[in-house]
């Protein structure tokens, strides 16, 4: 869940603070989505359903029970993808049944655009986000479906949450991770400049805070055309800054995700 810390001599320490303070936020407020999801997927082992709110349901029907989660719709529906085929094309599925007028939103992982491009090019509203997250569908705001699978696709366990409190607690996470989150089609109309493995080289010694020498003399290459290839970086990203850019090519699946110290 940690994310990566980008840093670069002159570069503001007001804005490395501002972004910095940010990312601690988001770290937190993913923590605690993580930690919510979790608890409410095993409330069912400890608790009567009717007293908890939170009904276990076979995972291997899961398709079945969207369908009908998502037919009761009339306002909206709220969906974290995952690169889980089964549950993807489950949810992907439960959604060609939303009734007219439903507002639907998706927020994908680079995983789920993997496994199910092409469908969710035919979505209105994707987003994508880099933290790993439960599978998790929002219905109307007054209920949910949780997917966890710690184990793997074998070892999933499903919940639909119906307790008023937790549901509205999920959908305030979800709609915390969805303003953080970047347009599909940013994500998926990336200039191919951005995928080589110069790009990633000169990434990730942005990431590690090499100075502009350090890092041209490393590549191989004169400093001035180093420093071209950062402008040119900087501007597909359209990042301001080099932090900034940082944190775009994690977003974006160019660099993975981890915490480093600064050199």
């Amino acid at each position: 869940m940690a994310g990566t810390v980008f840093d670069h001599p002159g570069v503001g320490g007001l804005e490395g603070s501002a972004a910095q303070s940010h990312a601690a936020h988001l770290e937190q407020t993913l923590l605690q989505a993580r930690t919510l999801i979790e608890s409410m997927v095993s409330l069912h082992r400890r608790r009567p359903a009717a007293a908890s709110g939170v009904m276990r349901t076979d995972a291997a029907v899961t398709a079945e029970t969207l369908e009908r989660l998502v037919l009761r719709a009339r306002r909206s529906v709220s969906v974290t993808l995952t690169g889980s085929v089964v549950f993807a094309e489950a949810v992907l599925r439960s959604l060609e049944q939303v009734p007219n007028g439903v507002a639907v939103r998706v927020l994908c992982t680079p995983a789920a655009i993997d496994v199910a491009r092409t469908r969710l090019h035919r979505l209105p509203a994707v987003r994508v986000f880099r933290h790993e997250l439960c599978g998790l569908v929002v219905v109307d705001g007054t209920l949910a479906f949780l997917r966890s699978a710690p184990g793997g696709e074998e070892s999933s366990r499903a919940a639909i949450v119906t307790d008023t409190t937790a549901v509205s607690a999920l959908e305030l996470l979800y709609a915390s991770a969805w303003s953080r989150g970047r347009r599909f089609l940013g994500h998926t109309e990336l200039s191919p400049r951005l995928r080589t493995d110069l790009t990633r080289r000169i990434l990730e010694r942005l990431r590690d805070g090499h100075t502009d020498a350090t890092a041209a003399r490393e590549l191989q290459v004169s400093l001035r055309t180093y420093r071209r290839h950062v402008a040119e970086i900087m501007r597909e990203l359209d990042a301001s800054s080099r932090f900034q850019a940082g944190v775009r090519a994690v977003e974006l699946g160019l660099l993975p995700e981890e915490r480093q110290s600064a050199v």
